[in-house]
This record gives structure tokens, sequence and C-alpha cells, in this order.
């Protein structure tokens, strides 16, 4: 294809966290290349994120602090629990290009080399098939390591259950 990504602005970052492909136009372009299509940042950061989790040995996204506030903001009612797709997720989006940062939590007993190298795969075939931006880069930070017995120290017998 032929589309071009070119930041909405016309400089050389995205303004306001958007993308843009940029097509031909004219009667002898196709279709498909008419006209421009915006991707913004949050719809790049989602991509990774699920991508992210889809991968076995991955337990959870985000950093210790960041997973405990989403925890604590989707129990609020009406507080929206969209972002914990991209907890954990930071992407800059440039003109043709994208790059990831992922905080991790991985399952204990996984090797973390295997699991990083799905992350990868995974993060950067989702974005460029989704996107059509190339992934330059998937930086991966493994904060912590998922124990069997840690789910039953954060939920305590009084967890669950209305009050």
């Amino acid at each position: 294809m032929t589309d071009n990504i070119t930041s909405v602005g016309g400089g050389s970052r995205p303004e306001a966290g958007v993308s843009a492909l940029k097509g031909r136009t004219g009667a002898g372009a196709p279709a498909e290349t008419r006209g421009r299509t915006t991707i913004a940042d949050g719809v790049v950061a989602k991509i990774a994120g699920m991508a992210a989790r889809e991968v076995p040995g991955i337990h959870s996204l985000g950093a210790g602090m960041a997973r405990a506030f989403g925890a604590m903001r989707e129990r609020v009612p009406g507080a929206g629990g969209g972002g914990a797709v991209t907890r954990g997720v930071k992407v800059e989006v440039g003109e043709r290009q994208a790059a990831v940062d992922l905080d991790v939590v991985v399952e204990y007993g996984v090797s973390i080399v295997d699991v990083a190298g799905g992350v990868r795969t995974n993060v950067i075939s989702a974005v460029e098939r989704m996107t059509g931006l190339e992934v330059v880069e998937v930086n991966i930070a493994v904060d912590d390591v998922h124990l069997p017995d840690d789910e039953e120290e954060q939920t305590g017998p009084d967890e669950g259950r209305v009050r």
C-alpha cells in the first residue's frame, strides 16, 4: 500500500498524540488510499496492552503503584475501568514509527527471556498489522514475579463479600 504516516499538525511529531495515514487522492487512486486515517496514541497503547496480555506467562501489566491505584479505581462505581488495558503501557507514536514501553509482572517459574521474546513478537505483530506503523522497539521492564501464594495474601477473608 502507498499510505504515508504523517502527523496531523504537519510537524515532525504528532499533534495531541495522533498520527495520520495519508493516501493519494484523485480519480485514478485506489479507493482505500483516498483520504486520511488518524490513529491516537491511546489506540496503539490498547493494542499493545491487549497483545502483551495474550502471552502465556504474563500475570499483569503495570508497576506496583500503578496496579494498586488501578485496582482501587476499578472498584469505584463510575470511575471507569477502561484504563486497565493501558496500565503499564507507554507508547510514542511518530510519523511512521512507534515505540512501546511495557511494565510487566510475570508468573513464577516461567522463563523471563522467553516471555519477553513472546511479548515483543506479539506486540510488534499486532501493532504493525492493525495500524501500519513500524514498531522500532518494545522495551520491557519486569517489575515483579507473581507467586501462587500472592493471590491469597492480596484477597483477605472479607474481600469479595457484600458489606
